[in-house]
């Protein structure tokens, strides 16, 4: 391995220039005692900007949503202790949804650990579970290659995040500072190339099917396959499924695609998991939210696994062909053998599902429906980054705005984390300052990261913030109505703040819309402003409910439309 002309220089500041080498454009941080030294080399730092946000899990999804969007490493850094417990949230969410992620903690002294040190706590211990890789930094000379190895670690293969955490003594220490132009780690080499045979068979598969189906999910985003997807589809006529975390991977505005599968999912892919003869699941994980109840899904198909994490195949769903692999250079092996697929009949079928059973809904009086305020978004910010929370406005948000670009949609999927969006609206804008970004938020969400509306603020980020303001936990809510005889427990928010007001104490624009005739003019306005964020609480029907649904412990075919 070479190494790069070398200088004598402190833990902290070899840990800044080793992120300069990563091409870091942006630390999230929140300041504290075992951080110090690092937050004072970043004072003057050049080439680096350090975001201060106001709360550790709030760095953390910053960090999470500038990954998602770009498609880079994340980076975030906190103190040790509670600062370093904070960021749990965070990084389990990354974890789940396998973005790419470095967290830096300060950590007490060396010879302080192990002895209870004000604000000490096992780190590593703490993130084990939550994170692809951890390490622990005791000496100076040990800090360039420990950054070399977490970017390569965090950023390939499946992508996840790593944990470093750094003991205060040894970012007062001072080494050479060596950084390593590659890196090989005898242990890990992810399977890139799919292996030739299977591919083979699974083409094989594809030209006998009569049903055949694409299922795409977030791994497809991740390994940026979205063109080769596109033309698979384009090539061999296939219908295809986007799940919610790869939405935006193939255009839903076009012919073949169905709409987002499972629990919320549209009518037609729920169907045609129900009677395809084959599924071509690319960067899925046949999670629960998809299948259903397992011993009902998808019994008539054979099924074609590609995914770059082996573990993940054949984990809930037993595959016929499974492709351990780079979706975006198995889908360029598979183009180049595509042919178009003779599935007229069952074209048939896939269109005459999806004029039958499309989203919609009914208004309810003078009430702004919630799916009304999603419409107007897609009509207003087509070409938005869209950011969502967690629970019905998340659904709505997927079904309602017709995503056609890659990376277009950013959400906390596997944990389902609340008080996500606001902070990962920030990361995203701050990566992608050419397009706007539109958060889609629940005012129990959005309570959650409050605080961090005052970084947007302080950097007059142009975030568009749309509350869906049904003054309740509205998913819970929704399951205590249809499961739990309406016992409202825990759910009631009535007595939500004025979020406008809030907005504007906070130094951001806040607008209250509690008339469906001024959503428009509203969300009009909004555009306009572009110099802070733009909030605007939608008062909304207070019970309206997200279909269709299949229920816990059904199969796909006994969804509940909603609507005769």
């Amino acid at each position: 391995m070479g190494n790069l002309p070398s200088s004598q220089m402190k833990g902290a500041k070899i840990l800044i220039e080793s992120l300069k080498k990563a091409e870091v454009e942006y630390i999230f941080g929140v300041q504290g005692g075992a951080a110090m030294p690092i937050f004072d080399e970043l004072y003057d730092a050049e080439g680096i900007k350090l975001i201060t946000m106001r709360h550790e899990q709030g760095t953390a999804h910053a960090a999470d949503g500038y990954a998602r969007a770009t498609g880079k490493v994340g980076v975030v850094l906190s103190t040790s202790g509670p600062g370093a417990t904070n960021l749990v949230t965070g990084i389990a969410n990354a974890h789940m949804d396998s973005i790419p992620m470095v967290a830096i903690t300060g950590q007490v002294a060396t010879h302080l650990m192990g002895n209870d040190a004000f604000q000490e706590c096992d780190v590593l211990g703490v993130t084990r579970p939550i994170c692809k890789h951890s390490y622990l930094i005791k000496d100076s000379s040990e800090v360039a290659d420990v950054v070399a190895e977490a970017f390569h670690i965090a950023s390939t293969g499946r992508p996840g995040p790593v944990v470093i955490d750094f003991a205060k003594d040894a970012q007062i220490q001072e080494s050479e500072f060596h950084y390593p132009e590659s890196v090989h780690l005898r242990s890990y080499n992810p399977t890139l190339d799919g292996h030739p045979g299977q591919i083979r068979k699974a083409m094989d598969l594809i030209k006998q099917a009569k049903r055949p189906m694409i299922y795409a999910g977030g791994g497809v985003t991740l390994s940026n396959a979205h063109q080769e997807l596109r033309q698979f589809a384009y090539k061999t006529g296939i219908p295809i499924t986007v799940t919610l975390m790869g939405l935006g991977a193939f255009p839903e505005t076009h012919p073949l695609a169905m709409q987002m599968p499972g629990m919320h999912g549209s009518c037609c892919a729920n169907y045609a998991f129900t009677d395809a003869d084959l599924i071509i699941a690319v960067g899925a994980r046949f999670d629960d939210r998809v299948t259903g109840n397992l011993d009902r899904f998808a019994q008539k198909s054979k099924k074609i696994h590609i995914d770059i994490d082996p573990s993940c195949i054949g984990k809930n769903v037993a595959v016929d062909v499974p492709i351990v692999g780079d979706a975006k250079r198995i889908l360029s092996d598979m183009n180049e053998m595509a042919q178009p697929a003779q599935i007229e009949p069952w074209m048939k079928q896939i269109q005459e599902w999806q004029d039958k059973y499309p989203f919609e809904y009914r208004q309810n009086g003078d009430n702004i429906m919630p799916q009304y305020v999603i419409e107007q978004t897609y009509d207003l910010f087509p070409d938005a980054i869209i950011t969502a929370d967690v629970g019905q406005h998340q659904m709505w948000a997927a079904q309602y705005f017709k995503y056609t670009e890659h990376r277009q949609w950013i959400n906390s999927g596997g944990l389902g984390t609340m008080g996500f969006s606001l902070p990962a609206t920030i990361g995203a804008q701050l990566g992608r300052p050419d397009k706007t970004l539109v958060n889609i938020n629940g005012d129990g969400s959005y309570i959650m990261n409050i605080q961090e509306l005052i970084p947007a603020v302080t950097m007059k980020l142009p975030l568009k913030i749309f509350i869906i303001n049904n003054m309740y936990l509205g998913m819970v809510r929704q399951w205590q109505e249809l499961f739990y005889n309406q016992r409202y427990s825990a759910v009631d928010y009535h007595d939500n703040p004025d979020f406008a007001k809030l907005a504007d104490a906070f130094g951001a624009t806040g607008i209250r819309v509690d008339r469906p005739e001024d959503v428009r003019p509203a969300m009009e306005r909004a555009k306009a402003i572009d110099d802070g964020p733009v909030v605007i609480d939608f008062i909304v029907d207070e019970e309206e409910n997200v279909y269709p649904m299949v229920p816990s412990g059904a199969g796909l075919d006994q969804l509940i439309r909603g609507l005769a």
